[in-house]
């Protein structure tokens, strides 16, 4: 017993060395994230079917309670049995996969241990078929719990699941006396050897795994601070001491030898390796980095050709040139350089990108910062159409949570933040605009409160043919529909319906923003577009001032007009016909 214990324990050693270089493996790990998925499951099928057949062409044969060989078994003599790790690999496939993987390994393990023939070889098929069906229940629990079985529940639920084969040699043996003659040579041993090798297969995959999500939250962290640390350089524009900081911050955080940052024209800053020649203010050097700028697309250098820099002796041997795009547009470009070519990898590459997106999103956030500070001009004051502070936030807040977890759209909602800020600005300047014009401002309002209120409202935009080039008062539509946002709905987060039409009247062209709100209440409705109303979510001072406007370029019978009831409010006004000259 003793000499097939230690025969057993080398068997058990093979699988588990393998088990460790599966674990390292980038892939496998990876599909261990996606176990519910089919392709999943016939991947782990595959690998633990090779388990399987390995445990049984590595077993140890035994004659009644005799070790007969213990070489590499295709095929056994008639009155010979095999003790193996077989119950191990169905079981831990069971424990990872889930029934469908568990039995499928069961019978297929079985299936091959049953063509290598030995005493009662259909025993080893129905055991198999068992052990494979109730580990995979079992571990159809973890999977539920996006979990795996603990060490101590493996160790237990092995040992059980190799007495069940030894249950079914005495239950299917045929003569139960020699039956339990082979049971109680190869019982303990196997039990033992199964229990204690399913214990350290489940805490292989266990340490991994956390090994994994600790890296992932070491550089999450890190990702997060690099991202909070650099912003204001970022945001204070792109010019040779904002990115020479950035650079040096970047530096510390990331593993690479040097660091570049590039407007359009000429290096910015340039930091570690390579250092005395990549000097800032100089023009770009290296052809890898006029071919991003062109293409506006990623590129990575695996050699000094490559990377094309002319400078005798230069130590940079590999790169990676990301693009930092504003607005759709490349605005410069991140380098992050490595004098050992080797370096450069998939991950390094994963991380850049994910940087670049990050810093390109904090370059569009200075720029519309800067466009916020414009928003302070007096002229706008005078018009009194800035921007709701409370909106400007809210919007930046909500760019800024995106940008973890959605860059592409974050990108998005900066861009039309950036239209956003770029129509207020723009209408400052003139007392009238086109009616498209003001209703892309709408628009671009409503994307950035979509973001932050996903389905709450739905706005309907009605406008009678030919009226798009009609000139109205900017902000006229945007103001009304930003009202009744804040006020028209109370708490209610469903059916909130806004109708914006614009129609031909008798004295020019009739604008009317419609709501199925709660309504407004007697004494405020007397004093709207005619003082400042308070309430919780503003001070009404924008329908006031939107209406002092409309009075000073119309006169009283362009003043807005107020009809509200329990089922909704309606605001609108009447404007001159007038367009656009070409």
């Amino acid at each position: 017993m003793l000499n097939l214990f230690i025969l057993m324990l080398e068997r058990v050693g093979l699988i588990i060395l393998v088990a460790y270089i599966l674990m390292n493996v980038q892939h496998f790990k990876t599909i261990l994230t996606k176990r519910q998925l089919f392709s999943t499951k016939v991947q782990l099928i595959i690998v633990f079917s090779i388990f399987a057949i390995i445990s049984n062409f590595t077993g140890v044969a035994i004659s009644r309670d005799q070790v007969v060989s213990d070489q590499l078994l295709i095929t056994l003599s008639a009155d010979a049995s095999l003790a193996n790790t077989r119950a191990l690999t169905i079981g831990v496939s069971g424990f990872i996969g889930g029934p469908v993987v568990g039995l499928s390994v069961g019978v297929i393990s079985g299936i091959v241990r049953y063509f290598q023939g030995g005493e009662a070889a259909f025993i080893y098929v129905i055991s198999s078929i068992l052990i494979g069906l109730f580990s995979g229940i079992y571990g159809a629990r973890s999977m539920r719990k996006n979990s795996y079985p603990k060490v101590k529940e493996g160790m237990i639920v092995g040992a059980v699941m190799e007495s069940i084969q030894m249950l079914c040699i005495l239950i299917f043996g045929g003569h139960f006396l020699a039956s339990l003659t082979l049971v109680g040579f190869i019982a303990f041993p196997m039990i033992l050897i199964n229990s204690l090798g399913t214990a350290i297969f489940l805490s292989i995959i266990d340490s991994t795994l956390r090994h994994e999500e600790q890296t992932k939250a070491v550089q999450t962290h890190d990702v997060l601070q690099l991202a909070n640390e650099t912003l204001p350089y970022f945001r204070a524009g792109m010019h040779e001491r904002s990115c020479t900081e950035a650079a040096k911050i970047i530096m510390r955080f990331i593993k690479v030898s040097a660091v570049s940052i590039t407007n359009q024209e000429r290096i910015l800053a340039h930091v570690g390796a390579a250092s005395d020649h990549h000097i800032p203010s100089n023009g770009i050097l290296t052809n890898l980095s006029k071919e991003v700028l062109k293409s506006g697309k990623i590129k990575e250098a695996h050699s000094h050709d490559e990377i094309g820099c002319d400078f005798p002796g230069c130590p940079l041997e590999a790169a990676i040139v990301i693009p930092l795009r504003s607005k759709g547009a490349t605005v410069g470009i991140l380098k992050m350089y490595f004098t050992d070519a080797t370096k450069l990898t998939f991950v390094e590459r994963q991380l850049a990108e994910g940087l670049g997106n990050i810093f390109s999103s904090q370059i569009e956030l200075g720029e519309m910062e800067l466009q916020g500070k414009l928003l302070q001009d007096a002229e706008i004051k005078s018009l009194q159409a800035q921007v709701n502070p409370h909106f400007f936030f809210n919007a930046i807040n909500t760019v800024s949570a995106l940008i973890r977890v959605d860059s592409e759209k974050a990108r998005s909602l900066l861009i039309q933040l950036s239209h956003f800020f770029r129509s207020n600005l723009q209408g400052a300047r003139t007392n009238l605009i086109p009616l498209s014009k003001e209703l892309e401002q709408v628009k671009a309002y409503l994307s950035l409160e979509q973001a932050r209120f996903p389905d709450r409202y739905q706005v309907n935009i009605e406008v009678e043919d030919g009226l798009s080039e009609v000139l109205v008062p900017p902000f006229l539509v945007q103001i009304l529909v930003e009202n009744a946002f804040k006020h028209a709905f109370g708490s209610r987060k469903i059916d909130n319906q806004i109708w914006v039409d614009v129609t031909k009247h008798e004295q020019g062209i009739q604008v009317s923003v419609k709501d199925n709100g709660l309504g407004i209440e007697t004494e405020r409705l007397i004093k709207l577009g005619k003082e400042v109303v308070l309430s919780e979510k503003g001070t009404g001072s924008a329908l006031e001032n939107l209406n002092k406007r409309l009075i000073s370029l119309f006169g009283e019978s362009g003043k807005l007009q107020f009809e509200t009831s329990t089922q909704g409010t309606a605001v609108s006004c009447t404007v001159p016909y007038r367009e656009r000259e070409e």
